[in-house]
């Protein structure tokens, strides 16, 4: 008999919001201002999902200038910027998540972001207060996705065992910490990502996120990792 969920943890960036778009452009122009230039079809393979300092390091390992500590603080402007202007919920997502809470379904945002980007981020959506103290960060763990540390963290502060959990997600590498951490996961193709990276055991793919509540409610069908 399939343990029941108890937990829904949410991704941020592509899942909640939809910010990733709008960040892989900034991304390219930045990476090609620093010398190693990236399309954004390589920078969703190579990024989405993984933290804000693993990209810093990597842009900075591969870059053809010279780059110290803290570069990427005289292109955040860009992000800002377009942050402040376009930034806005995954379409169909709001009324989601208020259909999950009339069902009594506990939830949580565990994200590679950090906590100050995501206090600023769903701050200009209004969405903070719907999680408020449930939001799990990048420097909440020592090791980010596709470790299983983050969703390890979030489960336990919640008393959840990790069995009992149902992650959704947009990219591989959070999918690979889901199902390292022996929870279920629903992978979400409606924005950058394409479907075959999330497949796998234990996960099922959609890409409307009106479609949510409904595949939580069937969640508990899906067999552990």
């Amino acid at each position: 008999m399939p343990i029941s969920i108890e937990l829904v943890i949410f991704d941020c960036d592509g899942v909640l919001l939809d910010s990733e778009r709008l960040a892989v452009k900034i991304d390219a122009r930045v990476t090609a201002a620093v010398g190693w230039p990236l399309s954004e079809a390589e920078i969703v393979e190579r990024f989405v999902g993984r933290s804000h300092a693993y990209m810093s390091a990597e842009v900075q390992a591969h870059a053809s200038v010279p780059l110290e500590p803290g570069w990427e603080q005289a292109f955040q402007h860009l992000y800002d910027e377009a942050f402040a202007t376009e930034l806005v919920p995954v379409d169909g997502v709001v009324r989601a998540l208020e259909v999950l809470a009339e069902a009594g379904i506990r939830d949580c945002v565990a994200s590679s972001s950090s906590h100050e980007r995501l206090r600023r981020t769903l701050g200009q959506t209004g969405l903070p207060a719907r999680f408020e103290g449930r939001i799990f960060g990048a420097e909440d763990v020592a090791h980010g996705k596709p470790a299983p540390d983050l969703f390890l963290h979030a489960a336990a502060t919640m008393g959840v065992a990790p069995e009992a959990c149902l992650v959704v997600e947009d990219s591989k590498y959070g999918i690979a910490a889901a199902r390292a951490a022996g929870m279920r996961s629903l992978g979400f193709h409606g924005g950058l990502t394409p479907a075959h990276w999330l497949t796998g055991p234990g996960t099922r793919t959609f890409d409307d996120m009106r479609d949510l509540p409904a595949l939580v409610a069937t969640a508990n069908g899906l067999p552990l990792p």
